[in-house]
């Protein structure tokens, strides 16, 4: 049995890899906001020990 799609060429477009920048600067901005509430947490708990 024939199997369509054997003999076809495909070409894929490739796409110009983009600046991951912002992604890296919002995924640090994430990070330091929970790193910071974290802190503010425990210190709040050693403080009313």
């Amino acid at each position: 049995m024939a199997q369509p799609g054997i003999g076809k060429k495909t070409h894929t477009k490739v796409e110009e890899q983009s600046s991951l920048k912002g992604t890296l600067a919002s995924v640090f901005l994430l990070g330091f906001f929970l790193i910071a509430t974290w802190v503010g947490v425990y210190l709040l708990f050693v403080n009313r020990f």
